[in-house]
């Protein structure tokens, strides 16, 4: 089966704190989310999101049978960076391994590149994550480098690496 990303609906909102309270997708990502997530933690986001600038962040449902199973984003930065853009994606535990993560890369980066004039896309999993870091690897990503000790995460000090997308 599929996954297909599309814009975020409010209706989402269970599906995200069903897949937020879980500290095993937590401890993959930055700080910061409230825990346990809530329904309206997830209405906030998602009314957050949809009312982004256009031109600057592409946020997602990664979903299967049109069900909320994950997030993707891509988010543009700024100054001299601006055709530059960040990535940070998710999966709800019960989807890891399935492929869906890959797939939404794929179209996400599929998506920026068609409609705006980003030319690169980069993404900084922590170096541990092994499963993350074969993701970026088989949407088409090269590993640049690793950022040693570059983030504190539950107490721990972790290496992050550094992949990126240019566009072709």
């Amino acid at each position: 089966m599929a996954c297909v990303i599309r814009r975020w609906r409010v209706s989402d909102q269970e599906r995200l704190a069903e897949m937020l309270s879980n500290p095993k997708v937590l401890d993959n990502l930055r700080d910061g989310l409230p825990y346990p997530y809530t329904p309206a933690d997830g209405e906030t986001y998602i009314r957050s999101m949809l009312a982004a600038d256009e031109d600057k962040t592409f946020a997602f449902a990664i979903t299967v049978d049109d069900r909320a199973i994950g997030s993707i984003g891509v988010f543009r930065r700024e100054n001299i960076h601006f055709r530059t853009a960040e990535l940070g994606y998710y999966i709800g535990e019960p989807y890891w391994g399935k492929g869906y993560a890959t797939s939404a890369v794929k179209q996400v980066c599929r998506y920026v590149f068609d409609h705006t004039d980003i030319l690169r896309i980069f993404a900084e999993p922590f170096a541990r994550n092994a499963a993350s870091c074969r993701v970026l690897e088989k949407a088409g990503f090269q590993l640049e480098g690793t950022l040693r000790s570059n983030a504190v995460k539950n107490g721990a000090v972790l290496d992050m690496k550094l992949y990126a997308l240019v566009r072709a």
